[in-house]
């Protein structure tokens, strides 16, 4: 299988793929597009600031590229909110494959950003095969996908918002599945077997 992780500058990639290995999978890094197109599955990570890191994405072309591959695709935290029409985060227009806008917690309300392990609950895709309601996956985020017809599971914090989208070839969580231990794992095995 030719697992490609999206090498934009937008972090979170070394654990990645060693979360990749750990299932048997070597992802390779790039930011070519033949190469992307060509990936049986491909990963969008991101972790960072929204404005710059589709900056980042439009130096390259891969603006353009990521919302017309036909592959499973998963984007992970920013590249999920990235995958949206709009984010409040730098006013930035986003890939527009998810058809929500992404906005800010509200500060006054609860601890921004939000850090640590939360439930994810609704669980509606393949992608949860074996991972269970209420199980805990970890979570750093300032800014939120609102509930919409793409939402395959919720969480809650200040208000219920998207802990995961999925539309057609296209999936993002908003935790980082590499990073939240057994249940974590089972979704990225989920995404390798989709």
């Amino acid at each position: 299988m030719k697992l490609v992780i999206i090498n934009y500058g937008a972090g979170n990639i070394k654990s990645l793929q060693f979360a990749f290995k750990r299932l048997g999978v070597e992802a390779i890094l790039s930011n070519d597009t033949e190469t992307i197109k060509k990936a049986d599955k491909v990963i969008f990570p991101g972790v960072g600031e929204a404005s710059s890191a589709m900056k980042k994405l439009k130096e390259t072309g891969l603006h353009k590229l990521i919302p017309t591959l036909k592959q499973p695709v998963l984007g992970i935290c920013l590249g999920m909110q990235l995958m949206c029409n709009y984010t409040e985060e730098g006013q930035t227009e986003g890939l527009g494959i998810f058809d929500v806008d992404v906005l800010k917690f509200d500060s006054t309300l609860v601890k921004v950003p939000q850090i640590g392990w939360n439930t994810i609950t609704n669980l509606k895709s393949e992608l949860f095969q074996q991972v269970s309601e209420h199980s805990f996956m970890y979570l750093v985020h300032s800014y939120y996908a609102p509930i919409s017809t793409e939402t395959i599971s919720t969480s809650e914090y200040q208000i219920q918002y998207s802990s995961a989208l999925q539309k057609d070839n296209f999936y993002g969580v908003q935790f980082h599945p590499e990073k939240s231990s057994n249940d974590g794992e089972q979704l990225l095995k989920n995404f390798l077997n989709l």
